[in-house]
């Protein structure tokens, strides 16, 4: 006769069939397919963790882009007057400023611009 494990193979598969729940089709009830699924959802949920990160600093640096132009500068321009008046404030906290407290990103921009204006004269 030969031992097979069944309890624990059965609770393996249960497993991940219902860690799978929600899936379509066979994704979702047949362990086979539902191992696949798995896996790949592991992988995007890992690889999409750092893409996440990416997009919203692009959405950062749009929406700096288009409020510093608003103001005449550049974003390059805007941040090289930011490093030249030792401002240490991130892309993340800068971009929430321009949307939701225009008066004070404002006043961060004409600091940004007399820097550089200074650092051109000297």
């Amino acid at each position: 006769m030969r031992a097979t494990n069944a309890p624990a193979s059965r609770e393996r598969r249960k497993r991940v069939v219902d860690a799978s729940k929600g899936y379509r089709g066979r994704r979702s009830k047949l362990f086979r397919y539902a191992k696949d699924a798995q896996m790949k959802a592991k992988y995007w949920a890992y690889r999409d963790r750092k893409v996440r990160k990416r997009d919203f600093r692009s959405l950062w640096i749009s929406r700096l882009s288009a409020a510093a132009r608003a103001q005449g500068l550049t974003y390059s321009r805007f941040i090289e007057g930011l490093k030249a008046a030792n401002i240490g404030l991130d892309r993340k906290v800068l971009s929430d400023l321009a949307v939701t407290d225009e008066a004070a990103f404002n006043a961060i921009v004409k600091q940004a611009a007399s820097a550089l204006e200074s650092k051109k004269a000297a």
